[in-house]
């Protein structure tokens, strides 16, 4: 397949970019090379091979959801930029 001025036009267009006059002989000879790889891709055989979500095998250790009270109240309240005893005071956003 062939990339034309019109056709880099239109998908610079659809893309919503804006190409210089003298860039285009450089996208049109980039897009092109693209295009001739990914022919080269399609004619390989694929019959058989099962298609891959991820590169890698490797599998995530997920730990258990568990709610624990990590800090208490005097800790939590320590760097809080304005508190009372026992709350984090925060500006009121609803009238």
């Amino acid at each position: 397949m062939k990339i034309d001025h019109d056709s880099l036009k239109k998908i610079a267009h659809l893309a919503r970019l804006e190409i210089k006059p003298e860039e285009e002989t450089a996208l049109l000879k980039s897009m092109d090379s693209v295009l001739t790889w990914m022919d080269q891709l399609n004619e390989i055989d694929t019959e058989g091979v099962e298609p891959l979500t991820h590169i890698m095998d490797e599998v995530n250790n997920w730990r258990e959801d568990v709610a624990v009270n990590s800090l208490d109240r005097k800790d939590a309240l320590h760097n809080a930029p304005s508190k009372n005893d026992s709350y984090i005071m925060v500006p009121k956003v609803i009238e």
